[in-house]
């Protein structure tokens, strides 16, 4: 049996940085970009180098680590569950040379999939340590009777689950840390505006709440929307 070496793409070296240009902080940049349709199937480890590679191509003056092994300085704020698409995802890195938000925006897009776009460039305003809600869609199929019994569901005194943490298993009860906005039924799809407690305290991921459910759950799609702070303003 003959076996196929795998050939990996070659990816552009790093791009020549002119000393002089070199600032003696690095620019810190946030950008926020989508992650939709067949991108949602990406897991957070896939997503940081399809970000990282996209980097490279664009070269654009990114900002290496230093030491024996230097990498590209990324952080997500908020990494993305498998599964669920999202409009409103970020990711931090820093740039050696002062590039214009637009022209970053602009030469990362032209590198990136479709289904993965920069759709805002800018300052790191916000401390990732703010992040404390976010706002979801999620699409049902709408069974008979489903809408009154998610309301019933999520309007308990309680609603105690096992949240598997780093140092173990415990219960939590979820009820103070989500709310339903709204709900709407409209040609055979219940769909139900909710907002969750998310960051680095406390993350609940809304599968959470819906798998433990006592009926059956039929989601046809789960959508981020938005990051906010405690005061409810918009992760920037």
């Amino acid at each position: 049996m003959v076996y196929e070496r795998e050939v990996l793409p070659i990816e552009p070296p790093r791009p020549k940085v002119d000393p002089a240009l070199l600032l003696e902080q690095p620019q810190k940049v946030r950008l926020f970009f989508t992650k939709l349709d067949r991108a949602k199937y990406i897991s957070h480890l896939d997503m940081n180098r399809c970000m990282s590679r996209a980097l490279k191509r664009s070269g654009l003056p990114v900002w290496y680590t230093g030491g024996f092994n230097p990498h590209m300085y990324l952080t997500f704020p908020l990494p993305l569950s498998l599964g669920c698409e999202s409009v409103y995802e970020c990711v931090d890195l820093k740039m050696t040379q002062k590039v214009d938000f637009d022209t970053i925006a602009q030469k990362v897009n032209a590198c990136l999939p479709p289904d993965i776009q920069v759709i805002a460039a800018g300052e790191q305003k916000m401390d990732q340590k703010e992040i404390a809600w976010a706002d979801y869609e999620i699409c049902f199929d709408a069974q008979y009777g489903l809408k009154e019994k998610l309301e019933s569901f999520f309007n308990q005194d309680e609603i105690k689950v096992i949240k598997k943490t780093k140092k173990g298993e415990k219960e939590i009860d979820l009820k103070p840390h989500f709310s339903l906005l709204s709900m709407e039924e409209k040609d055979g799809v219940l769909t139900a505006m909710m907002r969750f407690a998310t960051g680095i305290e406390l993350n609940i991921n809304p599968t959470l709440l819906l798998d433990n459910a006592p009926f059956e759950l039929r989601v046809q799609s789960l959508k981020r929307l938005m990051v906010y702070n405690k005061e409810l303003k918009s992760f920037c």
